[in-house]
């Protein structure tokens, strides 16, 4: 029996030119349409992730449609998943070390995201939405 697909909204901080590439590179591997994006930045966002707004921008984040709110690395495979319609890449995040390693990594990309090659940030590109 196959596991359900996943399907979901991945939340990206759009101000971030590293973050936009990240997000534009997912939506030219999303061959199932299950995926869906939206920034950070877009009105009533906080609300719907149930994360204050003081944290908002903290990490990208993942919303599926039974609510479950991933944050980080977490968030990066379960759109990863969605994209490609194989649950292989959430799976093996979870495998132990693999999650304390992704982390890691997602972490340090994070806090330096302003140094890193990017593209045009979203919002930059589509103010009205954001």
């Amino acid at each position: 029996m196959n596991a359900p697909a996943m399907i979901g909204t991945l939340f990206f901080d759009g101000d971030c030119g590293i973050c936009t590439r990240a997000r534009n590179f997912l939506l030219r591997l999303n061959r199932t349409g299950n995926l869906q994006t939206k920034p950070l930045q877009a009105r009533g966002v906080a609300e719907q992730l149930g994360i204050p707004p003081s944290r908002l921008l903290e990490s990208a984040r993942w919303l599926d449609p039974s609510g479950a709110v991933y944050s980080g690395a977490e968030a990066a495979n379960a759109a990863l998943s969605a994209a490609l319609g194989i649950r292989v890449p959430l799976i093996v995040y979870r495998f132990p070390g693999v999650r304390w390693i992704e982390d890691a990594i997602y972490h340090w990309v994070a806090t330096h995201r302003d140094r890193l090659p990017g593209t045009t940030p979203y919002c930059q590109a589509h103010p009205d939405e954001c």
